[in-house]
């Protein structure tokens, strides 16, 4: 089951502000802009659905997504069904266990995450930080793809979490599949996608960088486990 947090009129959950990556290259008299297709395409799905963020916010986040993503060895196409699959893309989805944000992140797994990574941790409103969020739920993946090996258990113990899943696994019981089976065709879709775009990305100036897909994005897979 999904909530969404119902936020005050000032918006005191919001974070104030993000933190940029580093700008992407500028074009030079002799070296054109070279343009991510992969952060065009982020930015291009998440700009399909009710995010609660601004344009700004989702270029910012779409940059943070893809860099974390080459610092982790992590599909961004995975991401984007994990993102789907948890929050259905709004950056202030909470779960009746109180997973927060775009990647539906625990507190308390949340707050271990940002000490490891030296990232400010103000309480559980960090987590709607969407810049944070993506940075910690993607350092959490794929540290739990290194401690059990396989992306499938990794994300049954993203889901319900890695105690749970290493106990099964230690007394040899089956694991639960759906969460991971609809991340993983999740997944599927958006590398279709992102394949697609990047054959259509066209570069006709220095600097410039359009695309000639135009179809509406196909309905979200609605799905959720009810073990967070």
């Amino acid at each position: 089951m999904l909530l969404v947090l119902c936020l005050s009129a000032d918006g005191c959950l919001r974070p104030a502000r993000l933190e940029a990556p580093a700008a992407p290259p500028r074009a030079t008299a002799n070296a054109p802009a070279r343009l991510d297709p992969r952060v065009a395409q982020v930015r291009q799905r998440f700009s399909r659905y009710h995010t609660g963020l601004s344009a700004s916010e989702i270029e910012i986040l779409a940059h943070t997504l893809v860099e974390e993503c080459r610092r982790h060895q992590v599909d961004p196409s995975l991401v984007l069904g994990v993102v789907q699959i948890e929050s259905g893309f709004y950056n202030f989805a909470m779960s009746d266990k109180g997973a927060l944000g775009l990647m539906q992140i625990m507190p308390t797994t949340g707050r271990a995450m940002a000490r490891r990574l030296g990232v400010p941790w103000a309480g559980p409103e960090t987590l709607f930080d969407p810049v944070v969020n993506v940075r910690l739920g993607i350092a959490y993946l794929a540290q739990l793809e290194a401690n059990f090996g396989r992306m499938d258990v990794a994300l049954a113990a993203y889901n319900w979490g890695p105690g749970r899943i290493g106990a099964r696994l230690r007394r040899g019981e089956v694991l639960p599949r759906r969460y991971a089976e609809n991340v993983l065709a999740a997944y599927g879709a958006h590398a279709a996608r992102a394949a697609r775009s990047e054959s259509e990305w066209t570069r006709p100036e220095a600097g410039v960088l359009t695309s000639a897909a135009t179809n509406p994005s196909t309905a979200a897979i609605a799905a959720s486990s009810p073990a967070r």
